[in-house]
């Protein structure tokens, strides 16, 4: 069970930290051992007459790491509880707060202090390729007064070890799901969407995200963002699937699923990223800190900019598609029919390609249906291949230098165009 406030001050410990310290400083004379995994090594040493110079140094590297790690637990578990009052003028810490992966941020000036402190919670087999090394890090902060959990804060019910690639997708389709009020399904292949849905039920959403592209979903990872029932499960059953993340899985659906001894079952947190700041990347031999794509900012205003005024049918499939073309690999597009994906286009160095690979993968649904992109139009092209195939809305940011050009083809076509000002690009 979770600690309030006073019990987790109550258990910092003060003494044996000290103690620790104090050890590793005099390590010429003596041994700073700090984790059981060194035990046998260092009680063979003894056995033959002491520790050796290098173990003595060795040890109390780990040490001085151990205390740098404790108390840095405990500085972000501070920021991140604390953080209203850090963001003020009183205090030299502006924008404070953690990352997804649980990073601390104190000053964001160069110079400013960041540190990223975590335990490694599982080895897995390998990276994207198995001649790669890999392994899974919790940060230390999602420990401080709480059981520790899992692969997204919550637990693995079932199923094989989680690889790597299981991990990044799992990701991915969570922070896709948790942007949709209703019941929702999104189907995830390589870290981008290939299906997703909303309904009024969990059935029909995952029928009508599964329709989007039930070639790619084989092998893919399913999120929902309601308990897992029995009927779903059942649709479920006959699909080849890596994983499935849910906030909770009714007993009938998880006896069900146990035959497939390959699945991996996810009871995940649905507020996992709710106090994630920011995120973070290794690049060009340091670390990229940005804040986190949460959708469009509260003061976005969307403008109606063609000839032609969208149907309430037209700004419902608006709604969606803009909510999910956010979390598809740049160049995105995607093709909705009222709450459901069509056709997804993304990861694509061009815009139109994008389009034309969308509208591919609707086929005959693309007629009627309505386009989101994740940035501006450069060229009138891509307008043109969306009207050939049957799009009759776009949603799009606005913003080229040709907007008026393309524009124009839109009204040309009689599509009807909305601005929304706003760019969600994703790398």
């Amino acid at each position: 069970a979770s600690l309030d406030e006073s019990e987790i001050i109550e258990q910092i410990d003060i003494g044996g930290v000290a103690l620790l310290r104090a050890a590793a400083k005099n390590h010429a004379r003596v041994g700073a051992l700090c984790d059981p995994l060194d035990y046998d090594l260092v009680a063979c040493e003894i056995e033959k007459g002491g520790l050796s110079s290098s173990t003595l140094r060795a040890l109390a590297a780990k040490a001085f790491a151990r205390t740098r790690d404790y108390d840095a637990a405990i500085a972000a578990w501070f920021l991140e509880s604390n953080a209203e009052s850090l963001n003020s003028d009183e205090f030299a810490l502006p924008a404070a707060g953690l990352t997804s992966f649980g990073a601390e941020l104190g000053n964001e000036e160069p110079g400013g202090v960041f540190s990223l402190v975590g335990r490694v919670e599982r080895t897995l087999r390998y990276g994207e390729n198995p001649h790669q090394k890999a392994f899974f890090v919790l940060p230390k902060t999602r420990s401080i007064g709480s059981i520790i959990r899992g692969p997204l804060g919550g637990q693995v019910l079932g199923g094989k070890e989680l690889s790597y690639n299981n991990l990044l997708d799992l990701d991915a389709a969570w922070r896709a799901v948790l942007d949709f009020e209703g019941p929702a399904a999104v189907i995830v292949k390589h870290l981008s969407p290939c299906g997703a849905a909303e309904a009024d039920s969990l059935q029909e959403a995952y029928r009508a995200a599964l329709a989007c592209d039930p070639v790619s979903a084989f092998g893919s990872i399913v999120a929902l963002n309601r308990p897992l029932d029995l009927e779903t499960a059942l649709m479920m059953k006959g699909l080849f699937l890596e994983c499935i993340a849910a906030p909770d899985f009714d007993e009938a659906a998880r006896e069900i699923l146990k035959a497939k001894k390959n699945l991996r079952l996810i009871a995940a947190d649905p507020l996992l990223f709710e106090k994630e700041a920011r995120e973070l990347r290794s690049a060009a031999g340091g670390i990229l800190v940005q804040d986190q794509d949460r959708g469009d900012p509260m003061n976005t205003k969307w403008s109606v900019v063609s000839d032609r005024k969208p149907t309430a049918a037209e700004w419902e499939a608006m709604r969606f598609a803009w909510k999910l073309v956010r979390h598809v690999r740049s160049n995105a597009i995607v093709l909705a029919a009222g709450r459901a994906a069509v056709g997804i286009g993304g990861g694509q160095t061009n815009r139109v390609d994008a389009v034309r690979q969308a509208c591919e993968r609707a086929a005959d649904r693309a007629r009627g249906s309505v386009l989101a992109s994740d940035a501006y139009f450069p060229f009138a092209d891509g307008i043109e291949a969306a009207a050939g195939a049957g799009v009759t809305a776009v949603v799009q940011p606005g913003g080229s230098v040709r907007d008026a050009e393309v524009l124009a083809a839109a009204d040309k076509l009689g599509i009807t165009m909305v601005y929304t000002g706003v760019r969600h690009f994703r790398h």
